[in-house]
């Protein structure tokens, strides 16, 4: 094969003989060689502009991926706030419906200690609602509202249980003051015969100062404790016969003279109208009655207040 090189100008021209050995081989670098090398510059030009994109993903594909990764962690986030959530809710929830039932067992007891009707104030049933149906539409409770309501009513609870205590506890004062008060009717009857004050006196005839009232009676009648108490004397005494003291608190005693037996001792707790003596005539006495007196702070004051608060 003759390869014949004519330049451009009017020089001689120059020729090349191949023969055909070395024509195959220069076909095999041809065929073979070029494509490698336009591969490699290829691959090198590619390097050059971007390193990494012969390990990396297409764009769009990379950018997918880290939005689902995100999205991803927002819902795990979401999940776990949710639950969270949900959990300090059910045991403020608990607490309130604990507070509920306690109020309502409180509730109960005062108006059992009232003496309320209990048709009208049963706590184990709902309260009375109703009303005509609302127009137009409501939009539906956000969560931050729910939460605020939620709050609202707590406080409210807790308002009321204070209050509700506090009125338990003005009740129970009432209950104990109305028991260990001394009010009421001493004797089983009778009627009084001799009044508080100055009188005369039944054996001399002179003026005297009487610090009880006498309240005529059948002999051996039950003699009754005005208040609930402890006794602090139980025996003779002298001028007063057969008698029994009671201690109410509060600087309260009575005094109950003239028995004719006594069905206490001292250190005995004893309730209102419980019985603690007998009527008799022992001491400086003319008949069957009871000697009845009031000592406030240590003084006798008219007990004709206390037994008319009775009737």
């Amino acid at each position: 094969m003759n390869v014949i090189f004519v330049p451009r100008s009017a020089g001689r021209g120059r020729n090349f003989s191949l023969s055909s050995a070395q024509l195959l081989i220069l076909t095999i670098v041809v065929l073979l060689a070029l494509p490698a090398i336009i591969g490699v510059v290829s691959y090198k030009v590619a390097n050059y502009l971007d390193p990494a994109s012969g390990t990396r993903e297409p764009e769009y594909v990379r950018r997918q991926a880290a939005l689902l990764t995100t999205e991803r962690q927002a819902i795990e986030q979401a999940r776990r706030d949710a639950e969270l959530h949900l959990n300090a809710l059910a045991q403020r929830l608990g607490h309130m419906q604990a507070e509920m039932l306690r109020l309502n067992a409180l509730g109960q007891r005062l108006a059992r200690m009232a003496g309320l009707d209990k048709r009208e104030f049963d706590f184990s049933e709902a309260p009375a609602m109703g009303g005509p149906e609302a127009a137009g539409v409501l939009s539906s409770m956000t969560v931050p509202d729910f939460l605020k309501q939620l709050e609202q009513v707590s406080v409210q609870i807790g308002r009321k249980s204070e209050r509700l205590a506090a009125l338990e506890s003005t009740l129970l004062d009432k209950q104990l003051h109305a028991a260990v008060h001394p009010v009421g009717w001493p004797s089983d009857g009778g009627w009084v015969s001799s009044g508080f004050g100055l009188r005369s006196d039944p054996f001399t005839g002179r003026t005297a100062f009487h610090e009880g009232v006498d309240i005529a009676s059948r002999f051996g009648s039950t003699i009754k404790a005005m208040g609930g108490g402890v006794i602090s004397y139980a025996g003779q005494k002298d001028g007063y016969g057969l008698t029994v003291e009671i201690t109410h608190g509060n600087g309260y005693t009575t005094r109950y003279a003239h028995c004719s037996a006594v069905l206490v001792r001292v250190g005995d707790r004893v309730a209102k109208g419980q019985d603690v003596a007998q009527v008799g005539t022992t001491g400086r006495s003319t008949g069957p009655h009871l000697h009845f007196e009031v000592l406030r702070d240590g003084k006798a004051v008219n007990p004709g207040s206390y037994l008319k608060s009775a009737s």
